[in-house]
């Protein structure tokens, strides 16, 4: 969770901020926001969560957190009307979300989300608003104000999906964070399964797909106000993977037990994280009234974007930071390769880890139902959120988000980790070739 600066009767106030998705059809989440940390917090008591920290000239920052995230010089062209190139591999992303809110027990059987089969045929909507306003907003995930989606694009073979965690500060003035969250999430996958409808190119990225949601969530009645990070990936057929970040939220790429891109944060200040948000007209008024500052608010074309070359068996996994506040990526990496290479997905052959013969089963490719809870993606996915969630609430184990505490603010004597809500996209990326010949 972030905050907002806002400024109400002369008195500067600070509005956190949080993060949330939900599912239809073709997939929509929300989930939980992070709690918040002041300064003046010596120590945490049972059922008080400390908040984040404001901006504020007299707070050290955090260099460590700012966005160093390598983006590869240069653009490339993602031709998402076209995937016929037979001299090139062809792969496809086989996706399930594991989530929790912070309030909530983890659930495995519950609180999953695993991709519905592929469907390229399937007409387009013809606007992504009318999509959206298709949505029962009673359906979405009980995930408090985290979010996730996921959607083909258009009729093609290009798949997008990525996360959002709603800004908990605006619960302060009258708000609640996860429509914000959950709203974007909706957006992105409306836009994306509408597209080309509403872009003026021939490809889709992710920055223009999250600037696309953003867009209608500022003109959308029915989201009064709030805040929230993204961290989303248009994944083409060709194994071409462009990733766009903003905030805290953040991305792995894991190919046979190594890590091969992890996101850095984009933070203002420690613990306030870069994020995009809606200021209601009523606040814009006090503000104009009274004066003083105003709600901090980022803009989409700000993501850091990286491309990265995918191969197949590699895991991406896409988390709030009720995730990684509470796991390294080394322990992300633990278990992944953990569950890869029990059930056989990477094996060891000659001292090396190769891709098992059976990645096609595994993920239920060959199923013409969607994947279950038994898949390889849906495993991953919930032994990541559990084990976040179990670290969040262990009042013995630090942390990365405790670390960074002790670091910067000794007196604070913070320990254990940090309960939040979580939500985790995870996609095993299959190569199209002998291995499907007998699914």
């Amino acid at each position: 969770m972030s905050f907002a600066i806002t400024s109400a009767a002369g008195v500067a106030r600070l509005a956190p901020i949080s993060r949330r998705a939900t599912s239809t059809g073709f997939l929509l989440l929300a989930l939980s926001a992070s709690p918040m940390i002041t300064p003046t917090l010596a120590s945490r008591t049972a059922g008080v969560h400390p908040q984040r920290m404001p901006l504020s000239s007299t707070q050290p920052t955090c260099p460590l957190n700012r966005d160093t995230s390598p983006a590869t010089v240069g653009l490339r062209s993602f031709h998402s009307t076209s995937h016929n190139w037979r001299s090139t591999p062809q792969f496809t992303y086989h996706v399930a979300a594991s989530y929790s809110a912070k309030q909530d027990r983890f659930n495995a059987e519950q609180n999953l989300y695993t991709r519905p089969v592929h469907d390229a045929s399937r007409s387009n909507f013809e606007d992504a608003r009318e999509c959206k306003e298709s949505i029962d907003k009673r359906r979405r995930a009980r995930s408090g104000q985290d979010a996730f989606f996921f959607s083909q694009v258009g009729n093609t073979n290009t798949t997008t999906f990525g996360v959002a965690d709603g800004v908990g500060g605006w619960v302060e003035s009258g708000l609640d964070p996860a429509d914000f969250s959950h709203g974007l999430c909706e957006y992105m996958a409306c836009a994306a399964r509408s597209w080309p409808y509403g872009f003026n190119k021939t490809s889709l990225h992710p920055k223009d797909l999250l600037q696309a949601a953003y867009d209608e969530v500022t003109v959308d009645s029915s989201i009064e106000g709030g805040g929230s990070t993204a961290c989303l990936a248009v994944a083409e057929p060709n194994g071409h993977v462009e990733v766009a970040n903003l905030g805290d939220s953040g991305f792995m790429h894991l190919g046979r037990n190594a890590v091969r891109h992890f996101t850095q944060p984009q933070t203002h200040a420690f613990n306030t994280p870069y994020q995009l948000s809606k200021t209601p007209q009523r606040m814009l008024v006090q503000m104009a009234v009274f004066g003083g500052p105003s709600t901090l608010s980022d803009l989409p074309k700000e993501s850091s974007v990286t491309h990265h070359k995918v191969r197949h068996g590699d895991v991406l996994v896409f988390a709030t930071d009720g995730v990684w506040d509470n796991l390294s990526p080394q322990d992300a990496l633990g278990i992944v390769s953990d569950h890869m290479v029990d059930v056989g997905a990477w094996v060891e052959r000659d001292g090396t880890l190769e891709v098992g013969q059976d990645l096609a089963e595994l993920v239920q490719a060959g199923s013409t139902r969607k994947a279950d809870s038994s898949s390889l993606q849906a495993k991953v996915a919930i032994a990541i959120a559990k084990e976040a969630k179990e670290t969040g609430l262990n009042t013995r184990r630090d942390g990365p988000f405790a670390k960074e505490v002790q670091r910067y603010y000794p007196g604070e004597n913070w320990h254990g980790g940090k309960p939040d809500d979580i939500a985790v996209v995870i996609a095993v990326v299959l190569e199209d070739g002998p291995q499907r010949a007998k699914l």
